[in-house]
């Protein structure tokens, strides 16, 4: 018989694992639902979907798997609307970077023989489907969170399908997922967000804070630009262990304050230190929420046609440039000219080619 996935939400989570399955598993039908007619006819047209459904019908019959990839707060409301078509060899999984709530509700509605949470550490800025792609799980960790009541069989089944979507996944407690994650996921988009915010308003009337931004504000605050619905609904979904850890890190600045109003040259260099310490041994290959940036820097001569002239010896190689620009404040950065792609090979590539035309690169 040939297998069936269904989607609840195309987005750019929800889209992206529809793409992996259509490149790995070819012969699988995909049906998916998404309040977007557009979304459902761009799926088709490129042929990620066999089946766009306009409402959670007859259509989610006989699914291997259900992927609930909405925002978290719908994902609630989906549940009992697709618990009418689970059947016993269904897994019924989500994507969403809270747990707690959802095991919650599958608890409540009786269905934990087919559950298991889902959270594909991966994303973007950037959302909506037109922005997935197959790759975006590729190599980024996959958190799965069994029920108590689901079997080992289901269990090890979703574990090898994951893999072979070429994702590396990792089974957790729901509970201890969600600690986790508030505090290395959630904790800082509060920071990078609150952050921006406290620039924007204490920015002169020019507006030279923000102008004057160098590229480690820019850095710790990239992920600011991810959806404003999604973090919400974390936050909402997440409430108690974003309010202890959000606590807890209150109190450990509290403390750094202490520490620079005593001017205490040894403890503040022990800070630095350590964190310095503990940063450098995260590998950069760890699998994160925000994909890291792809980026080199290029030192170039002001003149008419320089960018071009670099621009034009990428394309001829085809190197595609994700973007593009003139480093106005270096003051953790070398190099006049910062060059992001889209992969860490089309990064390499580029910095040899660079070089062999006697540029100076520096890579990150």
């Amino acid at each position: 018989m040939k297998h069936k996935i269904g989607f609840i939400g195309l987005g750019l989570i929800g889209g992206s694992i529809a793409k992996a399955v259509r490149q790995y598993y070819p012969d699988y039908e995909i049906v998916a639902f998404d309040k977007s007619k557009e979304t459902l006819a761009l799926a088709t047209q490129e042929s990620i979907i066999d089946v766009a459904a306009t409402t959670i019908d007859d259509n989610f019959y006989h699914c291997s798997y259900i992927f609930l990839c909405a925002p978290v707060i719908y994902n609630s409301a989906y549940l009992k609307q697709v618990s009418t078509y689970l059947n016993d060899d269904c897994i019924l999984t989500d994507v969403g970077s809270v747990k707690t709530s959802i095991h919650n509700e599958v608890t409540a509605l009786g269905i934990e023989e087919y559950f298991i949470g889902g959270h594909p550490m991966a994303g973007s800025e950037k959302s909506g489907y037109i922005n997935s792609k197959a790759m975006l799980i590729e190599n980024a960790y996959y958190v799965l969170t069994p029920t108590d009541k689901i079997s080992q069989e289901k269990i090890d089944r979703y574990e090898t399908f994951v893999k072979n979507l070429k994702a590396l996944p990792i089974i957790l407690d729901y509970q201890q997922h969600d600690f986790v994650t508030g505090t290395i996921s959630h904790l800082p988009h509060i920071i990078a967000s609150s952050l921006v915010n406290f620039v924007r308003n204490t920015d002169t009337e020019d507006e030279l804070m923000k102008d004057l931004a160098a590229g480690g504000f820019k850095d710790i605050t990239r992920i600011a630009s991810s959806s404003p619905v999604m973090w919400q609904n974390i936050c909402l979904k997440n409430k108690e262990n974003i309010s202890q850890i959000l606590g807890d890190y209150i109190k450990s600045l509290e403390d750094f304050k202490k520490v620079v109003d005593r001017e205490d040259g040894q403890e503040l260099y022990n800070l630095f230190s350590s964190s310095q310490n503990y940063r450098n041994s995260i590998p950069d290959s760890s699998a994160g929420p925000i994909k890291k940036a792809f980026a080199v820097y290029c030192d170039i001569i002001d003149e008419a046609g320089g960018i071009a002239a670099i621009a034009t010896i990428l394309a001829s190689n085809n190197i595609n440039i994700k973007n593009i620009g003139i480093v106005h404040n270096r003051e953790f950065e070398e190099g006049v000219l910062r060059i992001e792609f889209y992969d860490e090979t089309s990064s390499r590539k580029a910095v040899e080619l660079l070089q062999k035309f006697r540029y100076i690169v520096y890579e990150r």
